[in-house]
């Protein structure tokens, strides 16, 4: 692909990169479009169907943070536009050298463009912030949101489309550089 993306620039004179895209409505929307075109083709999902974003490893892979990146480091250095290693923490960040250390590492031993570091937390309309996912308040039981990073910003997991609420259900976070 990126030999053909060459051919292109050089035959026209445009500018093209080879991008990791997010797919946040398509990854939903186009598994459920073959699930019923084929429906024995294979998608992530129990019930719902998704497809994950690009070349990212499915959400329920591992909780091994290294083990990922080191996979991803085979892949996302081929990209020539847009791509980033998302480290889905949950609310494990407990050890703050050991991430320091870990974001250093993933920087130096890899060709990894870009990382994110991202935690889950909650909101409550009373209380504020609460670290970690609590669809409940635990200072006064009243509904809280929980936020998450849904591919590049953070939104709540209330307002996203069924099949990324079925992704974040799958999704296991990464602990085993943060102390967990």
């Amino acid at each position: 692909m990126r030999d053909k993306i060459a051919d292109y620039q050089e035959e026209t004179g445009n500018l093209y990169n080879l991008e990791a895209t997010p797919a946040e409505g398509t990854s939903y929307r186009l598994a459920r479009i073959d699930k019923s075109l084929y429906a024995d083709i294979k998608t992530s999902g129990n019930g719902t169907p998704y497809y994950t974003n690009s070349t990212t490893l499915p959400v329920g892979i591992s909780e091994d943070v290294i083990l990922a990146l080191t996979h991803q480091n085979k892949l996302q250095p081929l990209y020539t536009g847009g791509s980033v290693f998302h480290t889905f923490l949950g609310e494990s960040i407990s050890d703050l050298d050991a991430l320091k250390s870990f974001i250093i590492k993933a920087f130096t031993q890899t060709k990894i463009p870009y990382l994110s570091i991202t935690p889950t937390f909650s909101i409550c309309k009373d209380h504020g912030y609460i670290h970690g996912e609590h669809y409940e308040c635990p200072n006064c039981g009243k509904d809280s949101e929980v936020y998450t990073r849904i591919v590049g910003y953070y939104r709540p997991v209330a307002r996203w489309n069924e099949g990324k609420k079925a992704e974040y259900k799958d999704r296991i976070e990464y602990n085993t550089f943060c102390g967990s």
